[in-house]
């Protein structure tokens, strides 16, 4: 359906993750990966989703000089925000349960910005998912860190893994948003770009 519609155009993925790389091939698209490293830092003046609104759109910076016509690149950024400061991947074992005592217990914001970029033009859009964990022991923290090893995610924790479906008592918003990708946003973004080019 979709991908009919968008025959014409060259689908970039600019990411590494596996899961969004899998959310891509679940909305039915033909799309390549291209990787370029990008130091992921922003100015402190930002919060919110400027953050990864900003990051998103770092992440788009290298293509830029070798887009051609019809191709749409496609960049992402997730990031946990949590009393009013930004969490991202945890650095080792240590940082990783603090970053889950913080969230245990308490409402939490996800959000995932993505960039669309063409070779005249950019749009960015966001979606925020607030998420609830119940009250974690530090058994639970541990226990999860040592088997599922959440080095790689935001936050430090997968809500499709164990702490997921044993933490979140409460969930507003996109569930795969939380995952990494507003899967809705990028279908939608998608959708317009093949009916009316920005």
């Amino acid at each position: 359906m979709l991908k009919e519609k968008l025959k014409n155009y060259n689908i970039i993925l600019a990411s590494g993750s596996p899961r969004r790389q899998q959310f891509f091939k679940d909305l039915g698209l033909d799309f390549k990966i291209r990787l370029k490293p990008v130091k992921e830092e922003y100015p402190n003046r930002l919060t919110h989703f400027e953050i990864s609104n900003y990051l998103a759109q770092l992440k788009a910076l290298p293509f830029k000089e070798e887009l051609q016509k019809n191709d749409i690149l496609i960049t992402s950024d997730t990031i946990v925000w949590n009393d009013n400061k930004a969490l991202g991947k945890p650095k080792d074992e240590a940082d990783a349960f603090n970053i889950l005592k913080s969230l245990s217990n308490k409402t939490h914001e996800v959000i995932t910005s993505v960039c669309f970029t063409t070779k005249t033009s950019e749009k960015t859009l966001y979606s925020i998912t607030k998420v609830t964990f119940k009250d974690f022991t530090d058994e639970e923290i541990t226990y999860y860190i040592k088997t599922s090893k959440p080095f790689d995610k935001a936050g430090a924790y997968g809500i499709q893994e164990w702490i997921g479906q044993i933490g979140v008592t409460k969930l507003e918003g996109s569930y795969f948003n939380v995952m990494g990708l507003p899967t809705h946003l990028v279908y939608q973004t998608l959708n317009n770009i093949a009916n009316k080019p920005f």
